[in-house]
Formats: C-alpha cells, sequence, structure tokens
C-alpha cells in the first residue's frame, strides 16, 4: 500500500501545473480557516508569499503527502512590491533565511470532548518546509509545508479569493490582512468579527489588545484609509460593544464604482 501511495504522489506532482499568468490575472485563494488565522508574516514576506499563492492552481486536489514548490523571481517581486531591483534581491535573501520560522496560528473556538468542555485549540502551522534562495541567479524556491497545502488547493467552497493585483499598492501588513477578512464576505458586503478573533487575524500585540484605542488607531482606521484611497473601497466600520466593552467589530463595505487599481 505504501508502494502505491508512493506512485500515486509522483503521478499527482507530475501532472501539477503551476500557473504562469501576468500580474493583473492572477488571483490569490485561501480556505477560510487560513484566512481568519494569524499569518505570522512581514510585508515583505507576505508579498512573497502571496505572489507564490497565486501560482498555485487552487482547484487541483493533491494527494495526501505531496509536497510541492513554487518559484517567485526578483523581477516578480519587484512588479508585484513596484520596488527596485536591489529591494527586491535583498527581500528574497531576508526570506530565504526566515521564512522558514514563520508560523501560522489557527485559533478554534471551544467545543466539546466526550461531552465535557475541551476549551479552545491552538494550532501552529509552517508555511514552508523549505526556502531556498539561487543568490546568484535572482530566484527563490519556496516548498510548501505538507498540511498547509489543503487550506491552498482542492478548494472548492469556503474559500477566500481575490486579486493578488489589489494588493501592490498597499505599504502595511494591516491593509493587506483587512483586505483578506473583508473579502471574504465580498458576497454580503458586511462582516463581524469578535474583537479577540480580530486581534488574533491581527497579529495584534498584547499592548494592542489591552486598549481598544490601540486597535482603533493603529491597526483599524491607518488599514480602512490605505484600503479606501488605494484599492477603491467604500469602508464603514463601527465598534460592536456589550456593556462598557467591545465585543466585535462590524464593516460595511463596497468597492467604489469609480474606483481605480493603482
Amino acid at each position: 500500500m505504501a508502494e502505491v501511495e508512493k506512485i500515486r504522489a509522483k503521478h499527482a506532482l507530475k501532472n501539477y501545473r503551476i500557473e504562469e499568468r501576468p500580474l493583473e490575472e492572477r488571483h490569490v485563494n485561501l480556505s477560510n480557516g487560513l484566512t481568519r488565522a494569524a499569518h505570522g508574516l512581514t510585508l515583505a514576506e507576505k508579498r512573497l508569499v502571496m505572489a507564490a499563492v497565486a501560482k498555485l492552481d487552487s482547484k487541483k486536489f493533491l494527494a495526501e503527502g505531496v509536497v510541492i514548490s513554487t518559484r517567485i523571481t526578483a523581477a516578480e517581486y519587484a512588479e508585484i512590491a513596484d520596488c527596485e531591483m536591489n529591494v527586491a534581491y535583498r527581500a528574497l535573501a531576508s526570506a530565504g533565511r526566515n521564512l522558514y520560522n514563520r508560523s501560522i496560528t489557527f485559533f478554534s473556538p471551544h467545543f466539546k470532548r466526550n461531552g465535557r468542555p475541551a476549551g479552545e485549540t491552538i494550532n501552529h502551522m509552517r508555511w514552508v518546509g523549505r526556502a531556498k534562495y539561487y543568490r546568484q541567479e535572482g530566484w527563490i524556491e519556496l516548498s510548501w509545508w505538507p498540511e498547509v497545502l489543503p487550506h491552498l488547493t482542492g478548494l472548492r467552497k469556503n474559500f477566500t479569493s481575490y486579486q493578488l493585483q489589489q494588493a501592490t499598492a498597499l505599504r502595511s501588513i494591516y491593509s493587506w490582512k483587512l483586505l483578506e477578512l473583508l473579502q471574504r464576505f465580498q458576497g454580503t458586503g458586511w462582516a463581524e468579527y469578535p474583537i479577540d478573533d480580530f486581534c488574533i487575524s491581527m497579529a495584534a500585540t498584547q499592548k494592542q489588545r489591552a486598549n481598544f484605542n490601540n486597535i482603533r488607531r493603529r491597526i483599524i482606521e491607518p488599514a480602512v484609509k490605505e484600503l479606501m484611497e488605494k484599492d477603491g473601497w467604500i469602508i464603514v466600520w463601527e465598534p460592536v460593544k456589550k456593556g462598557r466593552r467591545v465585543a466585535a467589530v462590524k464593516f460595511k463595505f463596497h468597492r467604489d464604482p469609480q474606483g481605480k487599481l493603482f
């Protein structure tokens, strides 16, 4: 049976196609669970990882245990980040050093085990099992962590999709993350996140979580402003209170029909 599984995995890998398309035609597709998770990436790493995600065939199912790799060149990074080539080379070199240690953090709500409350589950997962930087040739190869691939491939429902180009002008990791959290509910035009879940998704620091005004000033307001200015959104948001405490944040949004991608 093990040999059969190896043959199936090899066949699946041989027939897997990495998408090579112009920037304006690339889409990022993430499971909703991954959209809500804390991604643990710097802005430069986010650009690199999502550029690689946008090359995957998100509809293709992979056999269990199949590991695929994605290549990003310095020229591709420079186009996505709208930066000089020397900046792109440094971003790829830094990712080669650090990306292996970046962790996705999934938080599952409280559940029951054997009829008794078992509490929430915290699950840490890597993005890649290897990040190999070819310095002289100016490209990096990311070998995906096997357990993250079901969140990126074989997606039929419960996933978030957006154009990679939507995020190219963004200069804040919070803006990019808010784009993903809103895009998840693009069909309804509104989204409400419990404040604890929102802080987790945004990877907010303990200092920021201690006072909602910090979340407002450091995360929400700048992110909303940048999305409205650079990606043509119209967003209205409000804190939802339970007593005196902010229990959730609610967003109403749509794309400005007069807006443009910069």
